[in-house]
């Protein structure tokens, strides 16, 4: 899933040439993936609690598959577009099942380093996505991209079939709650659309209309999509909101880096992502990390990663420059793993599908912001399809965009600093509870 993410976004301009279609479309060969992704885990992870998680994990993965060969076999770009958003679907299924599956399958006490090795594995194919998607375009095809990951939903379907089947006994015999799916999707569709276009307010207030009846009707249902308690679990709530300020800020440097050592100092691509590998660490470091010092390690996390964004913003040299986005990279990297094995940690077993594909959505209908903050350096439009994802087009493929000033991490540091502040206060604030 995450591999497919990413991989597509430097292939953009082969495949507009090579495909029939409005150029227009080409920008939602990511976006759309990324949009149902994003939209529908809260649905997605419910349906994980419900109806069993190896089984939503396996029909996540046969969905990811299949859509893969219509990817890879899309004769046009308004049907690669919907095959992407079919893939979308089942990566929404995928994660959220997955990380319910290995927390409840895992003896206990281990169930966040199983959680954390599996985040290394996605952090590694994050980190080599843009890069493999920008060698086999030009040098095999962009659809080899695809066919790249049909085996890898194979095994994921036969390792899902090996595992043990858990479920939310406790509401098994309750029905979805299709209110809160129909409005909590519309919701987060209407956030979505609203980042990739921010001059069209009438989405930011749909997904505020929408988000207000979504809440009216998880009240009122039985056995809500969303469980209300997880906004009242303080550490829930903060976990999952630093891990979005460090997701979006994760996006600001993946696309940030390869600018300013590929266009500011010529170092080949392949260089210009060494710094990303620390990325994959994270997920392993962070599953070692006991639950009750998730909150303060977070905020550890949060302040070196702000410290050493501001440093990579004002190193003159390149090896300066890749020291500092190397610490970058290895803080966000545990920062945004504690976001998945933290909360995990601090709810209901029984709700940790639910409660993963919350986080989850969170943490993907954030991301674009990382682009939106370098974006007054830039004088870009931040909605231009041009940087359509963490190392878009004119980030592997040209200059600034927009051919101003290079983009700037002076923000997304702020906001990492913001978050370190964010997540001391409530550390604080629990250890005084604690004394109660």
């Amino acid at each position: 899933m995450q591999l497919d993410s990413f991989a597509l976004n430097p292939a953009l301009p082969v495949v507009r040439a090579e495909l029939p279609g409005a150029a227009a479309a080409a920008p939602w060969v990511v976006s759309g993936y990324l949009l149902a992704a994003g939209a529908l885990m809260p649905v997605a992870g419910r349906l994980a609690d419900l109806c069993g998680r190896r089984r939503m994990l396996a029909l996540g993965a046969a969905l990811f598959g299949v859509s893969s060969v219509c990817c890879a076999l899309a004769p046009s770009l308004s049907f690669l577009v919907a095959a992407r958003v079919v893939q979308g679907a089942g990566g929404a299924l995928i994660m959220p099942a997955g990380l319910a599956l290995l927390t409840n399958a895992a003896p206990p006490g281990q169930g966040r380093r199983a959680t954390g090795r599996a985040l290394g594995v996605a952090g590694l194919a994050t980190v080599c996505g843009p890069f493999l998607g920008g060698a086999l375009a030009p040098s095999v095809s962009w659809r080899a991209v695809f066919w790249l990951t049909v085996p890898f939903a194979a095994a994921a379907v036969w390792c899902a079939g090996r595992a043990a089947e858990s479920r939310d006994a406790a509401a098994a015999r309750q029905p979805l709650d299709v209110a809160g799916a129909v409005t909590a999707t519309g919701a987060l569709v209407c956030l979505t659309w609203w980042l990739e276009h921010r001059a069209a307010w009438v989405w930011a207030a749909g997904a505020v209309l929408l988000g207000a009846w979504c809440v009216r009707a998880e009240r009122r249902a039985p056995a809500p999509l969303v469980d209300l308690a997880l906004f009242r679990n303080l550490p829930y709530v903060a976990l999952t909101a630093a891990g979005a300020v460090a997701n979006a800020a994760t996006v600001a440097l993946l696309y940030v880096l390869p600018l300013s050592l590929q266009h500011g100092r010529g170092w080949p691509v392949l260089a210009a992502g060494l710094a990303f590998l620390a990325l994959a660490a994270g997920g392993p470091v962070a599953g070692r990390v006991r639950p009750g010092a998730a909150v303060p390690v977070m905020a550890l996390c949060l302040a070196a990663a702000g410290g050493a964004l501001w440093a990579t913003g004002v190193s003159a040299g390149a090896p300066a420059l890749l020291v500092a986005a190397t610490g970058a990279a290895a803080a966000l990297g545990v920062a945004g793993g504690l976001a998945l094995t933290g909360t995990q940690a601090v709810v209901r077993r029984e709700r940790a599908g639910g409660a993963s594909g919350l986080t989850k959505s969170v943490l993907t209908t954030t991301a674009g912001w990382g682009l939106a903050l370098t974006a007054p350096a830039t004088g870009a439009d931040p909605a231009a399809p041009a940087p359509a994802g963490p190392v878009g087009g004119g980030a592997v493929g040209g200059g600034p965009v927009g051919g101003g000033a290079p983009p700037s991490l002076v923000l997304p540091a702020a906001g990492c600093l913001m978050g370190a502040v964010l997540m001391a206060t409530v550390w604080g604030l629990e250890r005084r509870r604690a004394r109660r």
